[in-house]
């Protein structure tokens, strides 16, 4: 029919019709017997509202219909809701509540399809809140407003009687705390202010009571476990009933109870604390406490402080085992080695790889790594230790593969050291030693192929030899000839030879000469033996001596008394060597030659004579010199070459910068030469001054601190 004969439907009558249809809605939510709604019911329902909403003023009705719909919830909460609600307490009041607020979206959803005309254009035409807001506002108006404390409080209530152990019905409380969120309306206001920020207080207290008793009763590592499993619960509370946005809050709040609150008590617990956890080696503990500690604000740093001074106290213990028994400085660096993949392994597994507990480790290391140990110093121990190794694997017979690891273990040991110079120094002149006596195994390239070369030569000389008679030196010679960079620096043009020594010593240049013209040979006789036959009455005896001690018996040759002064003017040397050598050949072991006066000590005073009674049950004998002080000369040399590096890092340095203040020029030299040492701020200062002396760098007329590099 057409919209003119289309009869008008009144308030009245259209409303009455209307609320037959909700009476029977209300019945199924009821549960009382009622037929299902048919979509005629539907069609019938829907078109009475648009037919409502349709007519010509003053009969259109939209304005009414649509007070009217949020009167039929707010009649319906006030009669029949809210009662039901009121008598219930607890978990029953929960229960109940959860069943009303199905029943309510449910009643939402199916009168916003009967009056869903409203919303098409009468709501949208005067900007109201479409019907399902108007429905579900309607519960919060009511309902929710007059109940959420009642509810927080039974809820928090079962959480913690969750805590305490018991069983609770934790689907129930997950639908309970979607009204919280579903309240809200997209929105989380009303869950975090209405429930989540009493919960977490509640959660605080909680565990504030638990931590209070357990830090009391309980060893360092029993608590952890506790805090560990406490956590695991919360997550599991959040992942079964709380919104997934109260993890981190909740988790906050457990881990500064159980944790901050009581981190130093903890760590510091006299039987069963950090120290002591390392001291026992209590891997699992540890992880834990990591694990546990990593999560809280600045946790780690008193963790790792403890680490740091055990690491240290344990490092000084073998300073100290060192220093007590001399033997000891051997098995000193074998021992820290160890330390270190302990602890490192401690670093790499308990603490995660965390930068941390590396600082830590490198800081303590680096205390008692540059300590020193009895009179030596660790760069010193540990090129001692390389070359111990480098010997054929030392006294441990150790494989290649073995040699190897130790030696890459010596590398990061030496990254403490703050001397880095003097342990090259050290390991330079052992490893030339052991080159030269074929000792070992061979480790740094230039200096191997150089000896290679040498023993080429070698082989070419005696060819040389053989094919030119006249060439014959009269006594058998070998050569190692070695390229000078590559080898530490020795003494050398220091010794006359004696006679026969010097036409060996020609026949050499001669042969050399035919190889390379421009090659300047230096002999190096301090690094010489030589086997000499000695013509005593007894018996013949071979002597194995330095070329320095058989230059001086040489002498004895030709004279059979020769007084100190005149050893010293034959021989061209410095009164220590004579010292040295007279001493190794009178008052050692195997008195070669008769010393008056017959006392311990050389003095400049003596006189020598050839002691042809000398007999020995051996044919053959080595007749030691003693050792230079090496160390001394090591460090000598080490500290000559601070003072150059010094020079050229102040002269590279003030020569980008032009001008520079003393603070300043002191920093930027600390930090350039870092590396390899920590060069002393008075040696510095003393290079500036020499370099100001030397016309370098001249002082500012005006600023006593200030320098200018002068080109």
């Amino acid at each position: 029919m057409s919209m003119s004969e289309r009869k008008t439907i009144d308030l009245e009558q259209g409303w009455d019709f209307m609320q037959k249809g909700i009476t029977k809605l209300k019945n199924i939510l009821e549960g009382l017997p009622e037929p299902q709604f048919s979509s005629e019911d539907y069609m019938m329902l829907y078109t009475t509202i648009y037919n409502m909403c349709t007519q010509k003023p003053p009969h259109d009705y939209s304005q009414q219909l649509y007070d009217k719909y949020r009167e039929s919830f707010e009649e319906y909460i006030l009669s029949t809701v809210l009662p039901s609600l009121r008598e219930k307490h607890d978990e029953f009041m929960l229960r109940e509540l959860v069943k009303r607020w199905a029943n309510h979206k449910i009643m939402v959803r199916w009168l916003s399809r009967f009056f869903h005309y409203l919303d098409r254009y009468f709501v949208a035409r005067r900007s109201l809140p479409i019907l399902n807001e108007v429905g579900l506002t309607c519960f919060r108006d009511l309902v929710y407003n007059e109940l959420n404390v009642k509810v927080r409080d039974a809820v928090i209530s079962l959480i913690d009687q969750e805590r305490e152990g018991e069983q609770i019905d934790r689907a129930l409380l997950k639908n309970v705390l979607d009204i919280f969120v579903e309240i809200g309306m997209g929105q989380m206001d009303h869950y975090e202010n209405d429930f989540e920020a009493a919960m977490l207080k509640d959660t605080a207290a909680y565990y504030s009571r638990k931590a209070s008793n357990w830090i009391l009763e309980d060893s360092c590592p029993d608590y952890m476990l506790k805090a560990e499993e406490c956590l695991k619960r919360e997550k599991d509370r959040v992942a079964n009933y709380l919104h997934s946005s109260s993890e981190p809050k909740l988790l906050e709040k457990v881990q500064h109870e159980l944790l901050s609150v009581y981190a130093n008590q903890l760590l510091e617990k006299e039987h069963s604390g950090c120290h002591a956890l390392l001291r026992d080696d209590k891997v699992d503990d540890l992880s834990r406490m990591f694990r546990l500690f990593s999560k809280i604000p600045r946790g780690l740093d008193p963790v790792s402080s403890i680490f740091k001074q055990h690491v240290t106290t344990e490092g000084m213990a073998l300073v100290k085992q060192a220093e007590d028994a001399a033997s000891n400085k051997k098995v000193f660096v074998r021992k820290v080695i160890e330390l270190h993949d302990k602890y490192l392994a401690y670093v790499n597994d308990c603490f995660q790889n965390h930068t941390l507990f590396h600082k830590a480790l490198k800081e303590a290391f680096e205390i008692f790594c540059n300590k020193g140990v009895a009179g030596s110093s660790s760069a010193e121990l540990l090129a001692t230790f390389c070359d111990n190794i480098l010997k054929k694997g030392g006294s441990e017979k150790l494989s290649d593969e073995a040699i190897e690891e130790t030696l890459e273990k010596v590398v990061k040991l030496l990254a403490y050291i703050s001397d880095k110079d003097l342990f090259a120094e050290f390991y330079r002149k052992k490893l030339a030693r052991r080159l030269l006596f074929d000792k070992s195994m061979l480790f740094c390239s230039h200096q191997v192929t150089d000896l290679t070369l040498a023993k080429e030569n070698q082989t070419s000389f005696e060819e040389y030899l053989s094919n030119n008679p006249n060439a014959d030196p009269g006594i058998d010679l070998t050569v190692t000839v070695l390229t000078t960079g590559f080898w530490p620096s020795y003494k050398s043009f220091d010794l006359n030879l004696p006679a026969e020594m010097i036409r060996c010593v020609e026949v050499f240049k001669e042969f050399y000469q035919t190889k390379t013209k421009h090659r300047k040979l230096t002999w190096i006789y301090s690094l010489g033996t030589c086997n000499i036959s000695g013509k005593f009455e007894p018996k013949t005896v071979e002597l194995i001596v330095t070329t320095y001690q058989a230059s001086a018996l040489l002498l004895f040759n030709s004279s059979d008394r020769l007084s100190y002064s005149d050893i010293m003017t034959q021989l061209n040397l410095s009164d220590d060597d004579v010292i040295r050598l007279l001493h190794s050949l009178s008052c050692a072991k195997y008195k070669i030659l008769n010393k008056e006066p017959n006392t311990k000590t050389i003095s400049s005073s003596d006189y020598f004579e050839f002691n042809s009674k000398f007999t020995d049950k051996m044919r053959r004998i080595k007749i030691p010199l003693p050792p230079v002080d090496e160390k001394k000369k090591v460090i000598e040399d080490v500290d000559k070459d601070r003072r150059y590096a010094i020079d050229a890092s102040i002269v590279r340095i003030m020569k980008s910068r032009k001008v520079l203040g003393y603070q300043q020029l002191v920093m930027e030299c600390v930090e350039q030469l870092g590396r390899m040492f920590k060069p002393d701020v008075k040696a510095i200062k003393k290079r500036i001054e020499d370099l100001i002396s030397r016309d370098y760098l001249e002082r500012d007329k005006d600023n006593a601190n200030l320098f200018k590099y002068l080109a």
